[in-house]
């Protein structure tokens, strides 16, 4: 294998890359997104600098249904975030995702930084109530419920559009061979050739459940603010370093 085999590899391992070269398009990916009230001490607690809490201490808790995402293949996927600002931006900060396939996985910590581990969700449809579930090491910690699609969001596809293409953001940390940090950055990334197939909004409800090694019980539910059920076909690009804690 030669220096140029070497660094025209896509992923680990080299023989067999883990996954493709970029962008990654997704199709008809479906989404439940509870979003709910929050302790803003927790808020605070992790979110890493520069970032600011958003008005209104407000988090989300998602599950994602991919049947067709390039390079990756057909997986499910769920986990937390918060409403944050960079620079004065809204901004999406993920803090935990938890899913079931190994290439997305490992592409979406060492490309952008996502805070993935692997768990097992599940997101379908029981009778009138769309339903999300993660297990993590067969144990349930989550729950999250939905009417399904009682208030139809028709007219503003444009502006769900747009929500979905609003600046996302990571914390990408990798350690060099001796352990020490070798990346530490912030990773913004935008989504784009957003098309979006439906949207819907209705009651929601979300239980969560306290687990050491995985802890989205460690953004309690305070209050409910209301379900989104969308799906959406898009590109997911590279990213973008905002802050190098190694500068």
């Amino acid at each position: 294998m030669t220096r140029e085999d070497i660094l025209g590899a896509s992923s680990m391992p080299a023989f067999a890359p883990s996954y493709p070269r970029g962008p990654f398009k997704f199709v008809r990916r479906e989404y439940l997104i509870i979003t709910y009230e929050t302790d803003p001490e927790i808020i605070r607690a992790v979110l890493p600098e520069p970032l600011e809490p958003a008005p209104g201490n407000l988090a989300y808790y998602e599950w994602m249904k991919m049947p067709d995402a390039s390079g990756f293949g057909d997986y499910e996927e769920s986990g937390t975030g918060v409403q944050a600002l960079y620079m004065g931006e809204p901004c999406n900060f993920s803090v935990q995702m938890y899913l079931d396939d190994e290439p997305p996985i490992t592409g979406g910590r060492e490309i952008w930084g996502f805070p993935k581990k692997y768990g097992v969700p599940q997101l379908k449809v029981v009778k009138d109530t769309l339903t999300g579930t993660l297990s993590y090491d067969d144990e349930s910690v989550a729950m999250g419920t939905m009417s399904y699609k009682p208030i139809s969001l028709e007219g503003r596809l444009d502006e769900v559009a747009k929500g979905i293409g609003k600046l996302n953001v990571n914390l990408k940390l990798l350690p060099d061979v001796d352990g020490t940090p070798k990346v530490a950055q912030l990773v913004g990334y935008n989504l784009r050739d957003i098309v979006v197939h439906g949207a819907w909004e209705g009651p929601a409800r979300l239980h969560l459940i306290p687990h050491v090694n995985c802890r989205v019980a460690d953004l309690p539910v305070k209050r409910i603010v209301g379900g989104r059920h969308q799906i959406v076909d898009f590109v997911l690009p590279y990213g973008r370093v905002l802050h190098d804690y190694l500068a």
